[in-house]
């Protein structure tokens, strides 16, 4: 189990509480988690969840392994089903690189307009390779926050653990302030401005 909060020690606590099979836990946690610490056969801390020090865990006690399974996004995003699959053999429950709808949150609003219209919020991508000057794309963020009379969450597209998301009301209480951390997240990519819900 490559672990990361409380929804991998759920994972946990269930696979060692089968009373079906014989389940022998091994754990790889983002930080020390007293709980996953307790159940497993073995558990040990890789902070930054860096695919090569998990798959070297993995490859270490293949023998005693039947499936992995990976909750945290990074590690999915940064392929570590694919290596352990194809370096070691051993299934991996996770998506594969390919289809880590994780590493892209435009990406998962475009996947849901298409397979299921309705689904999404409102919503619109700003990529800031799509404007040749900020003005312009400044003058189209403030026609929608007007349309939104402010009622929205901003987000990164890309990861960012938890940090980079804004929602009005509990983030910020002024336009300014909404400004600011969407051109702050701007520096890294796409920035999606959505229906707050």
């Amino acid at each position: 189990m490559v672990s990361y909060g409380s929804r991998e020690a759920a994972i946990v606590d269930a696979l060692s509480s089968s009373t079906n099979y014989l389940v022998d836990v091994y754990v790889v946690d983002k930080q020390r988690n007293p709980f996953n610490l307790k159940k497993a056969v073995e558990h040990v801390v890789v902070p930054d969840l860096n695919v090569g020090e998990i798959c070297k865990f993995v490859s270490k006690r293949k023998e005693k392994l039947d499936f992995v399974i990976v909750g945290p996004e990074k590690p999915i995003i940064d392929g570590l089903r694919d290596l352990i699959e194809k370096e070691i053999g051993i299934p991996t429950i996770c998506p594969t690189k390919n289809f880590a709808l994780e590493g892209s949150k435009a990406a998962q609003r475009q996947l849901l307009e298409k397979t299921l219209p309705g689904a999404n919020p409102r919503f619109k991508i700003f990529d800031p390779q799509q404007y040749n000057n900020l003005d312009v794309l400044k003058k189209d963020l403030i026609a929608w926050l007007d349309e939104l009379d402010n009622q929205v969450a901003v987000k990164p597209d890309k990861p960012a653990a938890g940090k980079g998301v804004g929602v009005w009301g509990d983030h910020f209480t002024t336009r300014e302030d909404l400004l600011k951390h969407f051109f702050e997240n701007l520096k890294y990519g796409k920035v999606i401005v959505e229906e707050k819900i």
